[in-house]
């Protein structure tokens, strides 16, 4: 037992030798975003929230809690929304990230965005991107969601505006235009 374990550290600590160090200073860092590969210098220590507000200026994403519990940072990667605070911008590796600005067809609007402005889902506007990115997530993946759908698609968000109501009509609304 002891020549096993003495074995399984041995090649661990080889595994380490070999493995490439990154940091402390900016690497360079390809991302995909919204559709495009873009090439940033970041610190390891770099969110993806950061990476994107910061030099890959896409400031609709943005930044509340910094702790993953306001879900205002939400973006889609690989089509899956995530608080883009709690994820490193190295992370990413060869997935596919999506913005609030990469929602919309040119100058069309997503039908989220434009049943959240027909139904004023917009207050003070902070928590909108994040709870736009996770709506338009639950009608990609669902067409026709009930309004408990809804609430459960946006239970992680925090709007200190109390939109809410607006938000579920909204959404609903969407789904009910994608349909006809």
């Amino acid at each position: 037992m002891l020549q096993t374990s003495l074995a399984a550290s041995t090649a661990l600590a080889e595994k380490k030798a070999d493995a490439a160090i990154i940091g402390p200073d900016a690497v360079p860092l390809p991302l995909r975003i919204n559709g495009a590969v873009r090439t940033i210098a970041v610190p390891p220590h770099m969110t993806l929230a950061e990476a994107l507000r910061g030099p890959l200026d896409l400031t609709g994403t943005k930044i509340g809690c910094d702790r993953g519990a306001c879900s205002a940072c939400t973006v889609w990667l690989d089509g899956t929304p995530i608080a883009s605070c709690m994820v490193l911008a190295i992370d990413v590796g060869e997935r596919s990230v999506t913005t609030i600005e990469g929602l919309a067809d040119g100058d069309k609007l997503h039908p989220v965005q434009a049943a959240f402005i027909e139904h004023d889902a917009v207050q003070c506007g902070f928590c909108t991107p994040g709870l736009v990115m996770s709506c338009a997530a639950l009608l990609a993946r669902n067409q026709q969601p009930s309004l408990e759908d809804v609430k459960t698609a946006t239970s992680g968000h925090l709007c200190r505006c109390g939109t809410y109501p607006h938000v579920f009509a909204a959404t609903l609304a969407a789904a009910k235009a994608n349909k006809g």
